[in-house]
């Protein structure tokens, strides 16, 4: 058995607002809009990020996305009106930046990331 694809789902309140500030955060509309309550970007071959409307868990999602540049990934990022949190040091390398959307869901960009380490 294989998985095909991974679906990474994002709690919400507002879809139209989260559909905007979504857009804002990977440069483009939405790929698919499957129901009226979930729109989705494929950010991978088979990786993709749901937004979906669930009041109750709105504001607990994680997220995190590994980078080549994350300086230029910043900059364009804000650039689009987000508003990046500092670049802090993790550990081994690994540098990383939070951006909250509007539910209170956190999305770290992260630098340096392997796969081994």
């Amino acid at each position: 058995m294989a998985i095909d694809h991974v679906l990474a789902v994002v709690p919400v309140t507002d879809l139209d607002k989260s559909r905007e500030w979504y857009g804002s955060l990977f440069g483009r509309p939405a790929d698919n809009n499957p129901m009226p309550t979930l729109v989705e970007w494929q950010v991978l071959p088979g990786a993709w990020v749901q937004v979906f409307i669930d009041a109750e868990r709105a504001g607990s999602g994680l997220l995190n996305f590994a980078v080549d540049d994350l300086e230029s990934h910043l900059a364009e990022v804000s650039g689009r009106g987000l508003e990046p949190g500092e670049i802090v040091d993790a550990n081994k390398g690994v540098r990383l930046s939070t951006v909250t959307d509007p539910d209170g869901n956190s999305i770290s960009i992260i630098g340096g990331f392997r796969v081994e380490y």
